[in-house]
C-alpha cells in the first residue's frame, strides 16, 4: 500500500503581499520548474496520513493566535536564486509551538533552524542570481503585512494540492 503524500505547510499573504511575491516569481523563477505559487513554508514534510490530525492541531492553535505581522526586512543571495527574508516574533511562536506538536515526525529539514523566507528566485546560474539580487536590493525599501492564514498542501511530486486555508484568531 502507498503512503499518502507528504503535507506542507505555509504562510498565507494578504492580497497585496501575494500579488507582488507571486508576480516577482512569475518573472524570475524558470517557468518550466515553477508548479506552484509564491509562498512561505513553515513545514516541508509533515505526515499525510496523518491529514486529520495534522489539520485539527494546526487549527486549533491557529485560532489562538491573531494574525501576525510580518516585515519584511530585506533580500537573501541563495546562490542559485532570490528571497525575500522574513521576521515575526509571532510567527516564530507559532511556528515553534507546532513543532513541538509535530516533533515525531519531522523530518531533518523541518527539524534544522527555520529561516522564513518567500523565494522569487531558484535553479539559476549565480550570475544570474546575483544580478537579480543586486536590482532587487536596489529598489528595496522594508515593509510589513498581517498574515491573514496558513495553507496546508498535500505534495504531488512537483505540483501541490490545497488541502486547507487555515484563518489565524478567534473568528476563524
Amino acid at each position: 500500500m502507498q503512503e499518502p503524500p507528504p503535507l506542507i505547510l505555509t504562510l498565507a499573504f494578504d492580497e497585496d503581499t501575494f500579488t507582488r511575491f507571486d508576480g516577482e516569481r512569475r518573472r524570475h523563477f524558470p517557468e518550466k520548474l515553477n508548479h506552484i505559487p509564491a509562498h512561505s513554508t513553515l513545514f516541508h514534510h509533515l505526515p499525510g496520513d496523518r491529514e486529520r490530525g495534522v489539520l485539527e492541531a494546526i487549527t486549533t492553535l491557529a485560532r489562538t493566535v491573531p494574525p501576525p505581522e510580518v516585515a519584511v526586512t530585506g533580500l537573501r543571495f541563495t546562490g542559485r536564486g532570490v528571497a525575500y527574508v522574513l521576521q515575526s516574533e509571532a510567527l516564530d511562536t507559532f511556528r515553534g509551538r507546532l513543532a513541538r506538536e509535530f516533533e515525531p515526525w519531522l523530518t531533518a529539514q523541518d527539524r534544522q533552524g527555520w529561516r522564513s523566507h518567500v523565494t522569487v528566485q531558484n535553479k539559476v546560474s549565480p550570475e544570474t542570481a546575483r544580478a537579480l539580487h543586486a536590482a532587487l536590493e536596489a529598489g528595496f525599501a522594508p515593509f510589513r503585512f498581517t498574515a491573514p492564514a496558513v495553507m496546508l498542501w498535500r505534495y504531488l511530486g512537483g505540483p501541490w494540492d490545497r488541502v486547507a486555508r487555515i484563518p489565524f484568531g478567534e473568528n476563524a
